[in-house]
């Protein structure tokens, strides 16, 4: 295959692969720590009752892999083993994510969906990178300023309308930024407040509000379908949250349903 046979990208295939195997088995490790009908499987590791998350091991092995990599700059095959260890890495930390986000353990809860997202989109940028779907552009310097003004442009709008995953990805695959910039804004976006949302000074039986009004119905269908399928997969992958969002003032915290949570 021609991605191996450059040194680079072979790299990159060998961070790629190691970053999606980390990922799948800690998620499939913390599931089965979960389940309180496994218990064979090893659980958490807590020397002295310190729960160490697997983000630290993460942390660590990019530190490592990273700086044996810059300082030292081996020949192959040490440049794929320090890849190999750089998307272990990688893995265990972008599958806590929602730690080092909010700054709590809320692995199985349901702010904890953001690491299995972050992880998906990882993997697409990095499967988009490997195949060779990089942001360039050739010619004077006048017309690359204006093609990446333009496409910032577009990927703010896709922003503010509530598509930051999509925005993201379009900066890989331009062709797909014009079709994401002019489709319906997710209805509790910016974008769904300012021109969907009725407005307090407007006739309600106006053309633009029933115009707004039918924008606003139409975009929250699509909203809720996209995001029933989304969660039935994220669940799929990473399983279904068990904690709530936020505990409510005077409730006895959740029964644990495993040895660990992650």
């Amino acid at each position: 295959m021609d991605l191996l046979e450059d040194p680079s990208q072979r790299a990159g295939v060998v961070v790629l692969g190691a970053f999606l195997a980390s990922f799948l088995f800690i998620r499939m490790s913390t599931r089965l720590m979960r389940n309180p009908n496994v218990t064979w499987w090893p659980g958490s590791v807590k020397p002295g009752g310190l729960h160490i998350h697997h983000l630290v091991f993460g942390i660590v092995l990019m530190i490592c892999a990273g700086f044996v990599s810059f300082a030292v700059q081996p020949g192959s095959p040490w440049m794929e083993v320090l890849a190999a260890l750089f998307g272990v890495g990688v893995g265990l930390t972008v599958d806590e994510f929602a730690l080092w986000l909010y700054l709590d353990d809320v692995y199985w809860s349901e702010q904890g969906r953001s690491s299995i997202d972050v992880g998906i989109i990882c993997a697409l940028l990095g499967g988009l990178v490997v195949l060779g779907f990089v942001p360039s552009v050739h010619g004077s310097w006048e017309w690359v300023t204006v093609v990446v003004i333009e496409q910032l442009t577009i990927a703010a709008v896709i922003v503010v309308k509530g598509k930051v995953r999509l925005a993201i990805i379009g900066l890989f695959i331009p062709p797909f930024n014009y079709v994401w910039a002019i489709r319906l804004a997710r209805p509790n976006s910016w974008w769904g407040r300012r021109f969907y949302q009725p407005r307090a000074d407007e006739d309600s039986q106006s053309r633009s509000a029933r115009r707004r009004a039918k924008k606003l119905e139409k975009a929250t269908r699509r909203a809720v379908r996209w995001d029933e399928r989304r969660l039935k997969w994220l669940d799929r992958i990473g399983g279904a949250p068990s904690l709530p969002v936020e505990a409510e003032p005077g409730a006895a915290p959740p029964v644990p349903t495993s040895r660990s949570d992650s």
